[in-house]
């Protein structure tokens, strides 16, 4: 009878120290840096009107005219549905949104829930009276790791396909490591890319790290206090040969109910290497002297 007794409190502390030590949801690959992207404001050229009305609590609708002498004026017509399913993605589902502007152009996407854990999304974009892109992608999120297909353009005719994959698991409470891959095939060309991602989350600052053989990308968040909110962007495009940095920052003053967001870019650099077997240039006066 002790040994019985013996074994079931084991069993009530492995199941109870398993509990605790439970690791959380990484979330989605596209939201690795989106606690520094946050920080920055949104872009904007010119004069943007924009009228929303809630038809229903499913339903609502936008109006959108932006004025730019720097692009071409246009107004926006935004629909967006929302069900009432809610379940750990932290969405709702089904959700259904489109935007047609002025010229033609039409952006539509679609949200379902196939399982408690499975979600799609489907994306269609014209430009004019031609599609430009359609996409279709299906996400698995577990307790502790996020799984996810996206197969963009798909073309049979011409045996055209853009894959990509992610993968993100919790290693810690605090720690996620993960990657990616995108495979491309066209014109009977092909080819992959590989990019190992990683991110660390402690209760004032998050740091995340993507790199792979197209580049880096590297963010930093900082929380300074409560009403200050900084963030570090950094990216490294290797098939361009560019670098850029930015520094963004977020101010919140409850007392006035006003938020002031802005950031500081950096011109772009061009990354200079040397070619093999490319010969260094010298100066002729000094081989005179």
């Amino acid at each position: 009878m002790g040994n019985v007794l013996a074994l079931s409190c084991s069993q009530v502390a492995w199941s109870t120290r398993k509990k605790v030590t439970a690791l959380p949801n990484p979330g989605s690959f596209d939201e690795l840096h989106k606690k520094c992207k946050d920080v920055f404001p949104q872009q904007m050229e010119g004069v943007k009107l924009i009228i929303n009305r809630p038809i229903s609590s499913h339903l609502q609708v936008s109006h959108t005219i932006h004025m730019s002498t720097a692009a071409q004026s246009c107004y926006h017509f935004n629909a967006k549905y929302v069900g009432d399913d809610e379940p750990c993605f932290k969405e709702s589902f089904p959700t259904l949104s489109g935007d047609l502007d002025s010229h033609g152009s039409l952006n539509a996407q679609v949200l379902c829930l196939l399982a408690e854990r499975i979600r799609s999304k489907a994306v269609f974009q014209t430009h004019h009276s031609k599609f430009h892109t359609w996409q279709f992608d299906g996400e698995y999120r577990g307790d502790d790791c996020t799984a996810s297909v996206t197969l963009g353009n798909p073309d049979l005719l011409n045996e055209s396909v853009i894959l990509v994959s992610h993968f993100l698991q919790s290693i810690t409470p605090r720690l996620v490591l993960g990657g990616e891959l995108v495979y491309h095939q066209r014109l009977g060309e092909e080819g992959a890319i590989v990019t190992l991602a990683g991110k660390y989350s402690a209760p004032d600052w998050v740091a995340t790290l993507n790199l792979g053989y197209g580049g880096a990308h590297a963010s930093y968040y900082h929380k300074a206090s409560e009403q200050i909110k900084l963030g570090v962007e950094f990216e490294a495009n290797t098939r361009l040969q560019e670098t850029s940095f930015a520094f963004g920052y977020h101010l919140n003053i409850p007392k006035a109910n006003m938020v002031f967001k802005g950031f500081e870019p950096t011109a772009s650099c061009h990354l200079l290497t040397r070619r093999p077997g490319a010969r260094k240039k010298t100066n002729p006066e000094a081989r005179k002297k």
